[in-house]
């Protein structure tokens, strides 16, 4: 039964205390967020009763109430639609507790929202990838020159020409003009350019660029993720340093030529082939461990990622996964980050079952089933944590998934979803062992919390 977005945005609202009382909203990509003039007028017990909430948890003085992914965008509109004032990038800076974390939070947050506005597509292209393996190889047909061709523009062209995408959010991210970005991120990729992987391979040579004696190498950018962030980054602040000193009558004009004329010079002759240098050796560093021997890679990620996920620095592995697809076509993360959210749903479901009282249980279980569909909000947040030991289990879980996915070698085809949906990126190849990796996190993390978990007895 869908959910009415408008209802459990009127109950949400309420429970607040009213639009009156909401000081400003903002959401990612599950969770609404809420700042609050008096934090008194709040009633959880309300909250807690509306049907098609997730979970609640106060952080950072916002009061962050789990909704699920798409489900989350309506009620936000619903919210602004009532006249709720939205927060905006710097007034969440100063207003959200963003001035009391640390530089590695900050730098966190700032990854997940330039490229949580990616993952769509990562996503789409993912389930291409799948597809297409499927036909190939589970089923043995053989496609024309002509539909291969067509079926490789439809799965490689994001992955190829991702830094047009991250320059265009990294600009919307810092304040710059997002259509600068695009044009930016399109001359990174021009054809004109030697591809990066022709030089790395002798294909082509690259192109020299005479200063002061010295031969500078210039290539494209294709396919790459770092150098895309930075080159956002300084565009977004050559722009507003631009516009500080052009005249308004040639801001027009000055103002874009400005931005990407400097940038570009940046940008392909002095911090472009730094910062890929950087991310070339970040990435042989994250194949070199995840593919240590007995599976030790994915022991240590699958057990610990969800003391990342506690604190939002999940995020930083997006950008290591897209840059992994981009590189290799293949993403060693995405099965072991499953066992781990598979081993929470695991603990979760333990919980559920041990529980005595009939409607908490029922609530409980509302919490659980997200987790099959990779969200583990509501289960870490409204179940496991607060119980301590079935997130730790949930954790050992995770550990065993992690184990079996790193001693397969087992790699998804795409990157972006999880769980059940994610299935279908393993469709040309491990589909049954992706299904095996769940199986062993889930169970493994279900028995030790039904054995080793006890619920506290409820006070007649």
């Amino acid at each position: 039964m869908a959910k009415d977005a408008k209802k459990v945005t009127t109950a949400i609202i309420e429970s607040l205390g009213g639009k009156e009382n909401i000081r400003k909203v903002s959401h990612c990509a599950t969770r609404l967020r809420v700042e609050l003039y008096d934090d008194q007028k709040f009633n959880q017990e309300l909250l807690d009763s509306v049907e098609g909430i997730s979970g609640y948890f106060y952080k950072s003085g916002q009061h962050q109430i789990i909704l699920g992914t798409g489900f989350v965008n309506k009620v936000y509109d619903e919210v602004i639609k009532a006249g709720v004032a939205e927060s905006s990038e710097e007034e969440g800076k100063e207003d959200n507790g963003e001035s009391n974390k640390t530089t590695i939070q900050q730098l966190t947050k700032t990854f997940a929202s330039i490229f949580i506005p990616v993952i769509p597509v990562l996503i789409a292209t993912g389930l291409l990838m799948g597809l297409r393996g499927l036909l190939v190889d589970g089923f043995g047909m053989e496609l024309s020159e002509t539909v291969l061709n067509l079926s490789q523009v439809l799965t490689d062209t994001a992955f190829v020409f991702i830094p047009v995408l991250i320059t265009w959010s990294a600009m919307k991210q810092f304040g710059g003009s997002p259509i600068i970005g695009i044009a930016l991120g399109l001359m990174l990729v021009s054809p004109i350019l030697p591809s990066k992987w022709d030089v790395t391979f002798d294909n082509a040579e690259p192109l020299l660029l005479t200063v002061l004696g010295f031969d500078l190498p210039i290539t494209g950018m294709q396919s790459t993720i770092l150098p895309a962030v930075f080159m956002g980054w300084i565009a977004a602040r050559i722009e507003k340093a631009a516009r500080k000193v052009v005249p308004d009558l040639l801001d027009l004009l000055l103002t874009p030529f400005i931005t990407l004329f400097a940038s570009m010079i940046l940008g392909l002759v002095v911090v472009g082939p730094l910062i890929l240098g950087v991310e070339e050796l970040i990435s042989s560093f994250i194949m070199f461990f995840f593919n240590l021997p007995l599976g030790i890679g994915g022991i240590v990620y699958g057990g610990a990622i969800q003391f990342l996920t506690i604190t939002g620095m999940h995020h930083t592995m997006v950008p290591i996964s897209v840059q992994m697809v981009a590189e290799t076509g293949f993403d060693l993360i995405n099965p072991i980050g499953t066992a781990a959210i598979a081993g929470q749903a695991g603990a979760g479901l333990a919980v559920v079952i041990k529980q005595r009282n009939r409607i908490k249980r029922a609530n409980m279980f509302g919490s659980v089933i997200p987790t099959f569909f990779g969200i583990t909000e509501p289960v870490m947040f409204a179940i496991n944590l607060p119980k301590v030991s079935p997130f730790l289990f949930g954790c050992l879980g995770g550990a065993a998934g992690g184990w079996l996915a790193s001693l397969w070698g087992l790699a998804a085809a795409g990157t972006g979803t999880t769980m059940l949906p994610g299935l279908l990126l393993y469709l040309g190849g491990g589909f049954f062992q992706y299904m095996l990796v769940i199986l062993l996190a889930l169970g493994t993390a279900f028995v030790t919390t039904m054995v080793a978990f006890r619920e506290p007895a409820v006070k007649k």
